[in-house]
């Protein structure tokens, strides 16, 4: 199994945001809207696997499959170019403006939200019949995230934004690191290995991740889930975007770069000289009388 070292991988990284910055208009979305679609879906499989077999823990184990195909297959999701981008242009690459980061952005947020916005539509449609009964029960689960993760936020005020908000970044902290250690080899064998052990991480422990939610709390809508699209928006969707942001930039892209990708010059070491003690100085022989001249 290959393995690429650090210094080698921030170049990896760099070079990714850039392809991805100067990417066609119409690739960009096409790649996003699968990537959202796809990771969609894998929702929808976790949250059927955890209320089927009452074991949470074995949907967050088999969750990963869905991010593991979307990057095997070169799709984007948001948190992924969170922490790419910026680096092209921090490593100033002919061409790379703040400007280009930003379309990048936009267009990998809309495409993320209409792929996964699409199987939301699609998933309603089948856990209810086409909407001719009520839910299924992995339908009446999916309802109930909606309203603990919007409702159940904003009952706690300010301090349910800040746990939201510090949940969006712990998230992509480990999503990123997903994406960052898919890079770390040339073997599908070791990619899948390294991004499936921070994915099923992430969402075993209830972080929030934006394209996950985009499928989550507009299929919860659907199915009639009692909650708003504000509740939605203002209580989940906006803190949590931003939350990915800061948590993929700061734990993962900056750290990577400062330390990998601009290494600080070695300590030099100190050699210090001893100096010697009174005692430790050499003891004068005498010197022999007949030796000492007469005058």
């Amino acid at each position: 199994m290959s393995y690429v070292k650090p210094a080698q991988l921030v170049t990896r990284m760099v070079d990714a945001g850039e392809s991805k910055i100067f990417m066609s208009t119409r690739d960009t979305l096409i790649r996003s809207i699968m990537g959202g679609a796809i990771l969609a879906l894998a929702a929808a499989f976790a949250v059927t696997v955890s209320v089927q077999t009452g074991q949470p823990l074995l949907g967050a184990v088999l969750f990963p499959v869905g991010f593991v195909l979307l990057y095997l297959l070169g799709f984007d999701l948001l948190t992924g170019v969170f922490t790419l981008a910026p680096l092209a242009w921090v490593d100033k690459r002919p061409g790379v403006t703040i400007g280009g980061v930003l379309r990048n952005w936009g267009l990998v947020f809309l495409g993320n939200f209409g792929g996964a916005f699409l199987v939301a539509i699609l998933m309603a449609i089948y856990f209810t019949y086409g909407f001719s009964t009520e839910p299924s029960p992995v339908g009446q689960a999916i309802g109930d995230i909606g309203h603990g993760r919007t409702i159940g936020y904003a009952d706690h005020g300010a301090a349910g934004m800040l746990t939201l908000f510090i949940r969006g970044v712990l998230c992509n902290w480990m999503v990123s690191t997903g994406v960052v250690a898919a890079m770390m080899s040339d073997s599908v064998a070791g990619k899948v290995i390294g991004m499936w052990l921070p994915i099923m991480l992430f969402f075993y422990m209830g972080f929030e991740h934006s394209i996950v939610n985009m499928f989550l709390f507009p299929s919860g809508l659907l199915l009639g889930a009692d909650f708003t699209l504000w509740d939605y928006l203002l209580w989940n969707e906006i803190p949590t975007v931003i939350g990915n942001l800061v948590g993929g930039i700061t734990f993962v892209a900056a750290t990577m770069y400062a330390t990998h990708g601009r290494t600080a010059p070695a300590r030099i070491p100190t050699v210090r000289v001893r100096r010697p003690k009174a005692a430790d100085a050499p003891a004068v022989a005498p010197v022999a009388p007949e030796l000492v001249s007469q005058p």
